[in-house]
């Protein structure tokens, strides 16, 4: 009687095995190839992370692009972490921003920092919020020059440069600016700030003459931005998630997609994180152009802080290494 049993035991184990590893593989399968929310019958939001200095544009685009197109995400909501970067990237998302609110609610939802071209992104928004105490604002823009004659003197190392015109090698940190530079480069930085005075004026319904008497570089707090009208409400991540609602017209939970990162795109930010700080010295000897703000030095994100303003080339007597919107 007892060898009857075993084989039915037998036959049990085998089932209980087959359905706990069936259960394990199909868990493995949702985690590696699902996204988690993917499951969920609620509304759905998808959020895009904009942080540290802005540099590109590609992935932030592709994936503004890849939600409004998908009709299971409702509205998008960008959570903003940056004291801004280089122009061109910030005003690449900003255009792709202003496409998308024709078809999609978008509410950016401003941390720590969202400063310069961290703000200029955020200002396409159908509603930006703001904690109290967000940087933000420097509504401006700078060039940066690194000087390395005296240096290069003292080691006994010159350089000689054959140009094909007379400005082709302004901001080389082997001399001074000469006075035509520093006045082409001025002009340079006013027609650059005026970009970036027009793109908040018309994103926030503002009038041109009240953005100019704030657009100096200067920082404010999201509580004083809010009083300026650069905000529009006051609150934290969870509180721009339910205004997100609102818009989107959402009722009860909703589900929060976030781009899925690859073990490739893992990788790329490890290099990236390991790349920034060395890019940005090397970067210093090169003329490029930024909406950033560069004033006190936040190790948290890689990214600098404080804001010493605007200032044209002359105010810190350097040769033009950096070009940043603040």
């Amino acid at each position: 009687m007892e060898g009857k049993k075993h084989p039915f035991l037998t036959v049990f184990v085998i089932l209980v095995v087959f359905a706990v590893s069936l259960t394990a593989a199909v868990m493995i399968i949702s985690k590696v190839f699902i996204r988690s929310d993917a499951l969920a019958f609620s509304a759905k939001i998808g959020v895009i992370p904009v942080e540290g200095t802005i540099l590109s544009s590609q992935k932030i685009i592709a994936q503004l692009v890849k939600f409004k197109k998908d009709n299971d995400i409702k509205a998008i909501l960008l959570r903003i972490n940056s004291p801004g970067g280089a122009v061109a990237p910030a005003q690449e998302i900003y255009r792709e921003v202003q496409k998308t609110v024709e078809t999609k609610r978008v509410v950016a939802s401003l941390g720590s920092v969202a400063a310069s071209g961290g703000y200029y992104i955020a200002a396409a928004a159908d509603k930006i919020v703001a904690n109290p105490g967000t940087i933000t604002g420097s509504i401006g823009v700078i060039i940066e020059f690194l000087r390395l004659e005296e240096l290069l003197e003292k080691i006994g190392v010159d350089l000689e440069v054959i140009k094909s015109g007379e400005f082709k090698d302004i901001g080389s940190p082997t001399r001074k600016l000469t006075g035509r530079e520093r006045e082409l480069l001025n002009e340079f930085v006013a027609e650059i700030q005026k970009q970036f005075v027009d793109s908040v004026a018309s994103g926030r319904s503002l009038a041109i003459e009240k953005v100019q008497e704030i657009a100096d570089g200067r920082i404010f707090s999201g509580a004083k931005a809010k009083e300026l009208g650069l905000v529009d409400v006051l609150g934290n991540f969870e509180d721009a998630v339910e205004i997100t609602k609102g818009l989107a017209g959402i009722e009860g939970d909703v589900a929060l997609v976030y781009p899925r990162k690859s073990k490739l795109e893992l990788w790329e930010l490890f290099l990236d994180a390991a790349l920034a700080s060395s890019m940005e010295i090397i970067q210093k000897a090169k003329l490029r152009i930024q909406y950033k703000w560069v004033g006190m030095l936040n190790a948290s994100s890689g990214m600098t802080g404080s804001n010493d303003d605007a200032a044209p080339p002359q105010a810190s007597g350097a040769t033009p290494s950096s070009f940043l919107t603040r």
